[in-house]
């Protein structure tokens, strides 16, 4: 209860969401981009559990590209798509076949009416014209041919439902399968439509069934095609009144032989008003069939996969090959076969949560295909009473999880309940075909968790800054971001890793501090320490300690740094520039100048916080640590301001070395090479790489024991740069080793006995 008083703001501020979803999902505020996330998930999780596999039972004869080139542009003559009736009908045995296109003008390719008239205008001069050309009627006329082939015969047609100000109808459309009064009055059970584009009388009355081709609903605002009405009521005066069904359902009543149809709504005390519709009841017999619905009478399509012919959801057969028998005999028997287009230039390809350019018959054959296998999802008319328990649950665990909880855990609390939200809502949607909806939920997960964070860091954590401004005083300012940002899982414990130490060394330090008074020493050093940190700091590197003259620093801990020896390296170039402008300054002053020495070394190190009980340091440790510090006095030997360890060389290719010896340090039995920075690449002169290349020859000459071959390519550099201390240097060596015999057992390092 103490807990629960101290955090009582921080777990009200957290409940602020709760209630903002809980007022979208009542209806008080609506937010629509809510809703358009809910599709957007609805679309990700179908494509995600697509089964991807070939349903054998329908087939698609494609009007495609093909079939195009080969038989002519659309629309062809009924005479051509008589004959694919018939092969699919008859030679085929097709159980059912449906037509995914519009027959809405009369077929005028054959020139029957043009024979009529001319037998019209030449009745005077040959009065038997009109009887021979009303003998070949039966031939010519090509709609009378199809609407022959289609009688008698399970084959639905197509047509389209309209809505306008002013009705319009074309064309005539089957019968109705619920009448006008099927359902109860006061609410709207299926879409509503006043007007139709339907296949031609001759043929709509020929063909036993047929049904409406529409897809998209207005409640899908962002034109993508999710669910599809099995049932619209016509409510114009060219045609009768009532409900009609879709062709997808047409086409799966006529293949399994249902004959009814009936509505089936909630249960009396569902609610005030007309109860809504349930699902659709499909009946033949004693057999009933469940369809569950929407309340617009609607499903959500039942993707199987990508559509088209390389979809792999349904077999396409090009047009032109059926009407031409290239099939064999009963290749479709037993089949549901749909006639529709995949050609781009038919305009029928629907935008879809699985494809921008579907093909619009593959929708209904897909939702065919649902029905057969009863694969139908469906949002329970308890959709909004699940949403209200997920948010309150959800709600309630995040106020008391969050605000009882460190950061790190918090996140793991967040980060479960959005899996449990997740986890179930996909369950149900497998399991048992249920669209629930969960963008409500996921958003206020989302905003409580930031706004209690904001509230933990902005009004709770500021004791904790309190404390991290004091705690940065004695250790590294990374060290203490990276603590704040998570305490819970960093640790101090030593542990060893690879890093980049320096060592730098103020030369002559004891002679200033004998020329200047306690007061100006304190000031130099505090000036000179703080623009070296400054540098070190800005490369990202952490300062160990000061030790006297010498400041400590090392690269790549505690904040991770893949390019630590290059950042070191960079560094220590730096801090001779700014030594530079010290001197400077120094010198318009009068003052005495100074020099520094900077060791530099890569390796394995031991880093943590080490120490007594009295006084701790995180630090580093270790042979590597005490080789940068060994380099760090040789660079006066040499006459250079930075010398580096080979590894660091190897660890900061991004800059151009000069080689300055092989040297066997006090304290290590193995040699080490050592180097020097000259530049990075770009600043560095064709001049001096040229001079590179001919000091790597003398050295090569010297630990070849060729000494005069070394002086002789040595003297060139040095009459170039004879200040140079490290050609005087290799100049007094090679003179005096050339009079000395050739040593087998020499090894070309330099021993060091002293640091």
């Amino acid at each position: 209860m103490k807990a629960l008083r101290r955090h009582g703001a921080r777990i009200a501020i957290t409940l602020l969401p709760v209630l903002l979803a809980l007022a979208h999902v009542l209806g008080a505020w609506q937010l629509p981009f809510l809703e358009r996330l809910d599709r957007f998930i609805y679309d990700v999780r179908l494509r995600a559990t697509l089964p991807g596999t070939l349903d054998p039972r329908i087939v698609i004869v494609d009007i495609d590209d093909t079939s195009l080139q080969r038989l002519g542009q659309w629309p062809w003559g009924r005479d051509q798509l008589a004959r694919l009736t018939t092969e699919i009908m008859e030679r085929q045995q097709a159980r059912v076949l449906g037509f995914d296109v519009l027959f809405v003008e009369p077929d005028a390719s054959s020139g029957l009416a043009a024979l009529r008239q001319l037998a019209k205008e030449a009745q005077r001069e040959r009065p038997g014209l009109t009887q021979e050309i009303e003998g070949l009627a039966h031939l010519l006329d090509r709609d009378a041919v199809f609407a022959k082939t289609l009688a008698d015969r399970r084959v639905a047609l197509g047509f389209y439902f309209t809505r306008s100000a002013e009705p319009r109808a074309k064309g005539r459309l089957p019968a109705p399968v619920l009448p006008a009064g099927a359902f109860p009055e006061g609410r709207d059970y299926t879409t509503r439509w006043n007007g139709f584009v339907g296949s031609i009388p001759v043929l709509a009355e020929a063909a036993p069934a047929g049904g409406f081709l529409n897809v998209v609903l207005d409640r899908d605002v962002d034109g993508v095609v999710r669910s599809v009405p099995l049932i619209a009521r016509y409510e114009g005066a060219s045609a009768e009144p009532g409900y009609y069904e879709s062709l997808a359902l047409v086409v799966h009543r006529l293949a399994l032989g249902y004959s009814g149809l009936a509505p089936l709504l909630a249960p009396a005390g569902h609610g005030a008003g007309p109860p809504p519709l349930e699902a659709l009841l499909l009946s033949t017999g004693a057999d009933r069939t469940r369809v569950p619905v929407d309340g617009s009478a609607s499903v959500l399509v039942p993707f199987r996969g990508p559509g088209g012919p390389l979809g792999g959801s349904f077999r396409h057969i090009s047009a032109s090959e059926v009407i031409d028998g290239a099939l064999a005999p009963g290749e479709l028997k037993g089949k549901i076969v749909l006639v529709g287009s995949t050609a781009p230039g038919l305009q029928d390809l629907r935008s879809t949560p699985v494809g921008a350019d579907f093909p619009g018959v593959e929708v209904h054959a897909n939702i065919i295909s649902g029905l057969l296998d009863s694969r139908i999802p469906a949002e329970p008319d308890y959709a909004q009473g699940y949403e209200l328990v997920m948010l309150l649950a959800a709600g309630l665990a995040l106020a008391f999880g969050l605000s009882l909880s460190a950061a790190a855990r918090a996140v793991g609390v967040a980060a479960l309940i959005c899996a449990v939200l997740i986890g179930l809502n996909t369950w149900l949607y497998l399991g048992a075909g249920l669209v629930l909806p969960l963008a409500a939920s996921l958003v206020m997960v989302a905003l409580s968790f930031v706004l209690n964070m904001s509230w933990g860091y902005f009004v709770e954590g500021r004791s904790s800054r309190g404390l991290a401004r004091l705690f940065g005083t004695y250790v590294p300012p990374q060290l203490v971001d990276e603590m704040r940002a998570d305490p819970q899982r960093y640790s101090m414990r030593a542990e060893n890793k690879e890093l980049t130490v320096m060592f730098c060394d103020m030369r002559g330090f004891t002679r200033l501090a004998e020329q200047l008074a306690p007061a100006d020493l304190q000031a130099f050093l505090n000036v000179f320490f703080s623009r070296l940190s400054e540098i070190i700091s800005a490369r990202r590197g952490t300062v160990d300690k000061y030790m006297g003259d010498c400041v400590m620093a090392f690269w790549g801990a505690p904040v991770e740094a893949a390019d630590h020896a290059e950042l070191a390296v960079q560094a220590a170039v730096e801090m001779v520039a700014a030594v530079g402008e010290l001197n400077a300054s120094r010198r318009m002053g009068g003052l005495p100048q100074i020099q520094v020495g900077i060791g530099i070394n890569t390796g394995v190190m031991s880093v943590g916080d080490m120490g007594s009980a009295v006084r701790r340091s995180y630090t580093v440790v270790g042979d590597a640590v005490n080789l940068a510090s060994r380099l760090e006095g040789l660079g006066v030997h040499y006459g250079v301001d930075i010398v580096a360890s080979e590894s660091t060389r190897r660890a900061a290719p991004g800059f151009v070395w000069q080689e300055l010896d092989t040297v066997r340090v006090q304290g290590k039995a193995r040699t080490v090479r050592v180097f020097t920075p000259i530049g990075r690449p770009e600043n560095v002169g064709a001049q001096s790489r040229l001079d590179l290349e001919r000091w790597h020859c003398v050295l090569s000459a010297y630990r070849g024991q060729n000494w005069l071959q070394g002086q002789a390519m040595l003297a060139p550099l040095a009459a170039a740069d004879a200040k140079k201390v490290l050609y005087q240097l290799y100049a007094q060596r090679l003179a005096s080793m050339s009079l000395q015999p050739v040593d087998p057992e020499w090894d070309g390092a330099t021993r060091f006995d002293s640091k």
